[in-house]
């Protein structure tokens, strides 16, 4: 894997901070000594022994399923909806993707004309390297956002749909992601909603299932079809059908999407991560308003929610907003 000399100039070793430099190899900090190694194109900050495997198994068994084409455009639509970013914003501008997968939103802002750059804690890292790796402008990491490798104030935008909710602190994850933002730069998160209570049961499940070999619970989650077609068929019955169907879909949660294989991926990407928080607008606004964000507002999908990080203003700019700004005297009474 090759790294371009812009995304090169601002990695940073995860463990001492210093300066990196590319090797045959990986890339390595002459500060502490540390290499860190490139396996399938790849340069990892991390290993694979982490709470994340099982999303590695994930995104290898369905690796492209998720990836726009020509006859589908779920993701663009997903990323405009969660994110709020426009070809228009992110067009030359550098980006950071915090659990970026299969690489199915980077590719949407890759193809928006971003230069991207994604990061994942597991494997799946790879799959990004294989869909994206030839593509100008799009560089991938398996790294692990509590411990970025990257410098401060480094990109223009960062985004984290639908991950962050499975880290250990979902707090503390999405606090550590703004201080690598440019003054001026946005961010944007997309999480679980905490309002709407419908998953409790599959929270009872989820103690077991989570503990589950990967390829057991994958097979268990072929359950989803005939629990789907089971849906179908009972919203044909008149009046106590629908309900009925909803009690069912209640007790027994599964992806009732209509492609076989996204619900067979949807229920697995339910029931395997180990951590999975669920979170209301105001816990989120007050993260954004801790971190010193401002321009804060609600995006298209629950919970989503953008920010901005102040532009930086130079003393010169401070004196004169000081001086020509009227103080509480000088404000006309009734205004």
């Amino acid at each position: 894997m090759e790294i371009s000399e812009d995304v090169m100039a601002i990695l940073r070793c995860p463990s001492c901070r210093g300066l990196l430099r590319a090797e045959e190899e990986g890339v390595f900090c002459p500060a502490c000594g540390l290499l860190y190694r490139s396996a399938n194109g790849v340069v990892r900050f991390v290993d694979d022994k982490n709470y994340a495997g099982n999303f590695g198994f994930e995104w290898h068994r369905y690796a492209r399923t998720q990836l726009d084409h020509e006859g589908s455009h779920t993701s663009e639509i997903a990323f405009r909806e969660k994110t709020g970013f426009s070809p228009e914003e992110l067009r030359g501008k550098l980006v950071l993707d915090v659990g970026c997968g299969t690489g199915r939103f980077a590719e949407v802002a890759s193809r928006f004309g971003a230069r991207v750059v994604g990061i994942d804690l597991s494997s799946a890292a790879e799959v990004a390297e294989r869909n994206l790796g030839d593509r100008p402008g799009v560089t991938i990491f398996q790294a692990d956002c509590f411990s970025l490798p990257f410098a401060a104030e480094s990109f223009d935008f960062i985004y984290s749909i639908g991950v962050l909710h499975h880290t250990p602190n979902c707090e503390a994850a999405f606090k550590g992601l703004p201080k690598y933002l440019k003054p001026g730069g946005s961010i944007a998160i997309w999480l679980y909603s905490g309002y709407n209570k419908w998953y409790r049961f599959s929270d009872l499940y989820r103690r077991v299932t989570h503990r589950l070999p990967a390829r057991l619970l994958h097979t268990l989650c072929y359950a989803a079809g005939p629990l789907y077609y089971l849906d179908r068929g009972l919203r044909w019955i008149p009046l106590v059908g629908p309900p009925l169907a909803g009690a069912v879909n209640h007790v027994f949660p599964v992806s009732l999407d209509r492609n076989p294989d996204v619900r067979v991926l949807d229920t697995f990407d339910w029931y395997s991560p180990k951590y999975q928080s669920k979170h209301t607008y105001e816990q989120v606004f007050r993260w954004f308003e801790d971190s010193g964000l401002d321009s804060v507002r609600v995006m298209g999908a629950p919970i989503a929610v953008r920010g901005r990080k102040p532009p930086r203003t130079t003393p010169e700019v401070e004196n004169v907003t000081q001086r020509d700004s009227p103080s509480l005297v000088d404000v006309p009474p009734g205004r």
